[in-house]
This record gives structure tokens, C-alpha cells and sequence, in this order.
């Protein structure tokens, strides 16, 4: 045991065999996407080599389409179609190994997932049928010749021989959350064979034998095979159950060197915490152990080490799968390690990495502002650059982007003073974590504020709402401005650009005045023209405070944006579980009293919805008059001892939490920073020409 590491949590710390190799500890990141890919090769390899320098023992890609027949773009995965693809993995998994971790990649082949817009061939599958993609395209796959099942066996032994040569340990088939080919030929969901593939589970067994066997005979001396299975397809009879994949299991005893479970599809998998407790697949796991003598590695989303060390010193988990808490913190097992518990940033399931794969972008992390920004910008989760020329900064207003911008400046040595108009840290996380399923969100003031305590170089002011006069008067040279947005009444917002008619005589609320404690009564008119979570979570609120509620949106599916965070499907069904009335494709064109005016989005056809009062869910207006009035002094500074005045997060320009985390930390990473002109403020890689 190492000074400091609680005894309680030393089975984390025991090794861990995986077939030829040996995992340091127990401490498994899982593949898990990153908006990166083949795009964004240095920065990917970047962040899992900030992982292995937190203390994980086991690292693995995301999923690697390792053939041309199979890819699912407009997504951005890795790839290992030729030769042409290893040195890029040979980078990641150079850092990956650079401080003692296993190097994992995952092998998919994505079958009836795999549109193949790219290559343009035709998609392969288990059984012909329409391609299941997020984005229903209108192609179908053709079914798998037992002569094309040969060449598919070849292709992963392909690329499993690829995989040594860029210096992975450890290979994990992909077969769960309704993607990869060996969940395709397990669930009688996807596989309509009449011949050896198909009909008993052994025939649907017949083909991760078969792949597992050929692997085995070509890199199994020196490189781990695990293989991921889902838990549950949760889709009734036809779906791989649980308690077929306990019959898989017990079946194929010893197939992989590891079994990786996870559920059934990605959503359940991923569930946010609104939705989602940790160790939310316990249940799913349990006794999985018992069928075979090889370890077991299940997620859900982890961070309470006690729990962690449950799972394994009870046997239901060998090893303890981490996606998203590797991702808020990629220091967690070392912070277990050094007895540092109360450092660790804690995952708050707000799913906002996941829209970076979601949306084919660089992805984000709200507790992490770092994430994905190691190699682009330099940024380390656990260290800050030297300070700057200057010695004091003033942050005023204390919600996320200005707790993020005092802690990560006060690590950096500079004098921070913090200035709250209100009595309560934390700004619009401390008024949302109060909201249905969003308690978990208020880690980030939480993490913050006992950073914050920590710093002998902070002082933190309460009912301190100051104005340009008084802070020009403190001699603070460097003046933050983070006092957030406020949300409209007024619908503007992407329907309306302009307000529209509100008769004054009709009761009208905002997020703002519920989270204040104000309650609308009756039959309620919620007008969502967000898209993210604020209206349904009203929603729910509401409803469950007894009002009758109505929400509308102009959009096709109720919280829009939420798609991107797997979390949509649940939503709706919440809502229509509970009562209710869901209105789609029509927005809000007047409010009047006793009702709202409602109009078709397609038509403009419109029609009155009796309500007792409406909630409008719109646009936010930014809080920015105090930064303005400094600018309108900007003659004053110099005599003031002013040298930079910026305004960061909700009140420069509103977004979801993690902007508002990245723009206070990427504020304090840019304090006295040199200016660089119209240089471009992150690296980026650029694909080499080929010759002509």
C-alpha cells in the first residue's frame, strides 16, 4: 500500500490477467468515441495518453472499423483499413503504453449499422435489411455469403495482425449496443439465417468462435482477446436477452480472454444520470462471473471508489470499465491511489462528450474543460502554465465559467478576488441541480467550490453585485466578467426573431421564475423552442406538482437536441408516461389570455390551445451591461491599474455548462498570454496530399 491510499481500496490495485498479458490494476477505460478519429489522430492519441499518465491499467480506443465494407460515416471513427493506418495507431498506443497502461483497440465491424457513404459499397450484413443508422438512410445491406463470412474471418485476422504491429496488447471484438457483427450474429433480432450461422444459439455462437479461434492461432501468444457482448437488447423476444447471453456465456466458457458487458443498446448503456444511477447494470452482471473462469469487466458510470471496490471484492466485476469518469477525470486512479478522493471531478452523466461523436465534432466535457484539448492547446487536466506578468484578477459572478476561471487561475499563482451578488456559489448549476433528475450536475460547483477553498491565494465575496464605478475604484488589474444570462420572456428565439404579442394580463414564466420558486397553476402551455433539456424537465416538474401540462415545440421530436445525448427517446417517453400532451411541428405565434395561438410549422395554419398560464422555454439574454459599462470607461483604465477587461461563458454568448467551464478555463489559460494575432489558437492536422 502507498502512503495515503485507503486500504479499503487496495483490491483496485491488484493486477489483473488478461489471456498473455497483465493489467497493472483494475482500472479499465473502455473504448468510448471522442468526436476525433481518423480526423484528429494526435489529438485522440493525446487525451489516452493523459490517461495513462492518471494510473489506468487498461486503455482502449474507440471503435475501429478495420475493414472498407463496413464504416459508418458521416461519423468519425478510427480506421485500420491498410497498411497506410498504423503508424497513427502506433502513436496512440505508444501513449497509451507511456506510463505502464495495457493498450487496447477495439475491432468493429459495423454490418447493418455500416451505410458506407463513404466507399460507397455494398453494405454487408448478417441478414439483408435496411441499414439501422441514427440517421434512417435509405439503404439496405445484402446478407453475408458463407464464402464472404470466410473473407470476413480473414479481414479481422487482417487486422488483428495490424493491431500487433502498431504495439497494441489487448484486441476487444465488438459485439454489443446493437452495433458490431458478433452481436449481429448472436441476436435473432439480426440474424435471419436458415443455415449453420443461424437458428440455435450455437449456430449464432458459430462465428465469434470461429474469429476468436483464427485470432488466437495469429496473435494470441502476445496479445489479450476480449470480446463485448450486450447485456440486454431490451427489445422482447426476438432480442438477445440476458438470459440468453448467461446461456452464451456458459456455452463458450473460456472463448475471450475477457468478457466486456455492457447493455444492450447505447442509450441504456450511456444513460445520463437524470436517467441513470451508477452501477445502474448490477443487476444485468450479477452471477455472470460464475459461468466462466475468465475475468469480467462491466460499466456504469463509476465514480464513487466504495462502490468500485464493491463490485470487485464481491466477484461481480473483475475489473472496473470507465468511459465517462475516465473522461471527467483522467487522474481518478491515481487521486484513489495518493488517498486524494476529494480531488477527483467527479462525472456528472450530462452526456455532453457524447454529442462530440454525436455531432462529428471535437468532443467536450463539462468537469473536464481539457478534454480533447491535450495536444490541440497544450492543456493538462492536472497542471496549469506558469503566471503571467500581472498579479491580481477580479472574477465577478460565481457560476460555472467564473469558478472554473478562480480555480484554474489560483493554480497558475495569481491573486484571485471572486465576487457573488448572491449568497450561494455555483450561479445557474446552483439553481438547476434542483430540477427533476439534474442533482448530479451540481459536482461542478461543488468540485469547484473546494478547489476554490483550498486556495490561500482566493478571497470569495458574497452579496457583492458590482457596478463599474466600484470595481474601477479596486485597482484589480485584470477584470473577469462572468454574470451569466438571463432567460427571455419574450419568444425570441429561433421561431421568432422579433418578441411576439404577450397580453400582459396572461400569467407568462420563464425557467428563470421557476427555478426562483414562482408556480404556475392549471393547465400549463410550455413553449419549447430551445431544444435541449430545460422543457421537458419543466415538464416533468410540473406534471409532478399536479398542474396538466402541454408542451410545444416547432421541432419533430420533443428536446431536440438531446439526440446527441442519447437521452431523447427517454424524454418522450417520460412525458407521454406521465400525461403529458406532446405537440410537435407547431410553435407559439401569440400569447393571449386563456390561451396561446399556435401555428403549423409547415403550413402556418393555426390554433388556439386553452391554458391557464405559459411557460416560454426561448433564447437567453446575456447579462453584460457591467462589461459594457467598463468598456465605455476604457479611458479610465490605465489610471485605474486596469490592463484587461474580458467577459467569459452565458455572458458573452449562452451555451450548455461545458462551454461555459471551457471558457472560463481556457480564460485563465490565456491570462498575459503573448498575442498571436490571426494565428490559429490550436493545432490541427492536415492530411498529406497524394501523388498524383
Amino acid at each position: 500500500m502507498l502512503d495515503g491510499r485507503d486500504p479499503r481500496y487496495d483490491v483496485l490495485f491488484e493486477p489483473l490477467a488478461i489471456g498473455p498479458v497483465t493489467a497493472k490494476n483494475r482500472f479499465y477505460q473502455v473504448p468510448h468515441c471522442n468526436g476525433g478519429g481518423y480526423r484528429d489522430p494526435s489529438a485522440a492519441a493525446a487525451m489516452r495518453g493523459i490517461k495513462s499518465e492518471g494510473g489506468w491499467g487498461v486503455i482502449f480506443t474507440e471503435q475501429c472499423e478495420m475493414h472498407h465494407t463496413s464504416e459508418i460515416t458521416p461519423f468519425i471513427e478510427l480506421r485500420l483499413w491498410e497498411d497506410k493506418d498504423i503508424p497513427m495507431l502506433a502513436k496512440m498506443a505508444g501513449k497509451m503504453k507511456e506510463h505502464g497502461a495495457l493498450a487496447g483497440i477495439q475491432l468493429a465491424y459495423s454490418g447493418i449499422n455500416g451505410p458506407n457513404l463513404y466507399t460507397k459499397e455494398v453494405p454487408l450484413a448478417v441478414s439483408a435489411g435496411p441499414i439501422r443508422t441514427f440517421t434512417n438512410d435509405p439503404v439496405q445491406a445484402r446478407a453475408l455469403s458463407k464464402d464472404e463470412i470466410r473473407d470476413l474471418r480473414r479481414w479481422f485476422v487482417n487486422a488483428a495482425k495490424r493491431a500487433k504491429i502498431a504495439g497494441f496488447d489487448l484486441i476487444c471484438l465488438y459485439g454489443a449496443h446493437g452495433f458490431g457483427i458478433f452481436q449481429h450474429f448472436l441476436s435473432r433480432a439480426t440474424n435471419m439465417r436458415d443455415d449453420e450461422y443461424g437458428g440455435s444459439l450455437e449456430n449464432r455462437s458459430r462465428f465469434a468462435r470461429e474469429v476468436i479461434a483464427d485470432m488466437r492461432d495469429a496473435v494470441g501468444d502476445s496479445m489479450g482477446l476480449t470480446l463485448r457482448v450486450s447485456l440486454d437488447e431490451s427489445i422482447g423476444d426476438l432480442g438477445f436477452s440476458n438470459a440468453e447471453v448467461r446461456e452464451f456465456i456458459d456455452m463458450n466458457k473460456d472463448l475471450p480472454d475477457l468478457w466486456d458487458l455492457a447493455h444492450g443498446t447505447w442509450e441504456e448503456c450511456s444513460g445520463p444520470s437524470r436517467f441513470k444511477e451508477e452501477a445502474a447494470q448490477e443487476a444485468l452482471v450479477r452471477g455472470i462471473r460464475e459461468l466462466s473462469s475468465k475475468p469480467v469487466v462491466g460499466v456504469g458510470r463509476f465514480t464513487s471508489p466504495d462502490v468500485m471496490a464493491k463490485m470487485v471484492r464481491s466477484g461481480v466485476l473483475d475489473a472496473i470499465g470507465c468511459a465517462r469518469p475516465s473522461i471527467a477525470d483522467p487522474f481518478l486512479p491515481k487521486k484513489i491511489e495518493e488517498g486524494r478522493i476529494e480531488d477527483i471531478r467527479e462525472c456528472i452523466g450530462c452526456n455532453i462528450c457524447i454529442t462530440g461523436d454525436m455531432t462529428m465534432s471535437i468532443s467536450r466535457c463539462t468537469q473536464n474543460p481539457t478534454f480533447m484539448e491535450e495536444w490541440r492547446k497544450g492543456w493538462h487536466p492536472e497542471r496549469m502554465n506558469p503566471k503571467g506578468r500581472t498579479e491580481t484578477v477580479l472574477v465577478v459572478g460565481a457560476g460555472p465559467a467564473g469558478l472554473e476561471a478562480t480555480r484554474a487561475l489560483a493554480e497558475r499563482g495569481y491573486d484571485v478576488a471572486l465576487a457573488e451578488a448572491g449568497r450561494v456559489l455555483g450561479g445557474r448549476v446552483a439553481r438547476e441541480r434542483h430540477l427533476p433528475g439534474l442533482s448530479a450536475w451540481g459536482r461542478v460547483a461543488d468540485y469547484r467550490t473546494y478547489q476554490i477553498s483550498q486556495k490561500p491565494n482566493v478571497e470569495t465575496y458574497f452579496d457583492s453585485a458590482l457596478d463599474a464605478a466600484a470595481i474601477l475604484e479596486f485597482g484589480f488589474q485584470n477584470i473577469c466578467i462572468a454574470t451569466g444570462a438571463t432567460w427571455r420572456r419574450d419568444g425570441v428565439s429561433r421561431q421568432h426573431v422579433v418578441p411576439f404579442p404577450v397580453d400582459a394580463a396572461m400569467p407568462v414564466f420563464t425557467p428563470d421564475d421557476i427555478m426562483d420558486g414562482q408556480r404556475p397553476s392549471g393547465h400549463i402551455v410550455i413553449y419549447d423552442d430551445d431544444h435541449y433539456y430545460m422543457g421537458g424537465v419543466l415538464a416533468e416538474l410540473l406534471r409532478n406538482e399536479g398542474c396538466a401540462v402541454t408542451i410545444v415545440t416547432p421541432s419533430a421530436y420533443l428536446s431536440d437536441w438531446t439526440v446527441n445525448t442519447l437521452e431523447q427517446h427517454t424524454i418522450h417517453k417520460r412525458l407521454a408516461e406521465m400525461g403529458v400532451e406532446i405537440v410537435l411541428n407547431r410553435g407559439v405565434t401569440e400569447i393571449g389570455v386563456g390561451h396561446v395561438v399556435s401555428n403549423c410549422t409547415y403550413t402556418d395554419q393555426t390554433r388556439q390551445i386553452d391554458c391557464d398560464a405559459v411557460v416560454v422555454v426561448a433564447s437567453k439574454r446575456e447579462n453584460n451591461q457591467l462589461f459594457h459599462d467598463l468598456k465605455a470607461h476604457e479611458a479610465d483604465w490605465a489610471d485605474a491599474g486596469i490592463a484587461s477587461v474580458r467577459i467569459i461563458g452565458d455572458a458573452e454568448a449562452p451555451g450548455p455548462i461545458a462551454w461555459a467551464t471551457y471558457a472560463g478555463h481556457r480564460y485563465a489559460r490565456e491570462l498575459d498570454g503573448e498575442d498571436i494575432g490571426d494565428a490559429l489558437p490550436f493545432r490541427r492536422e492536415i492530411t498529406e496530399l497524394a501523388v498524383d
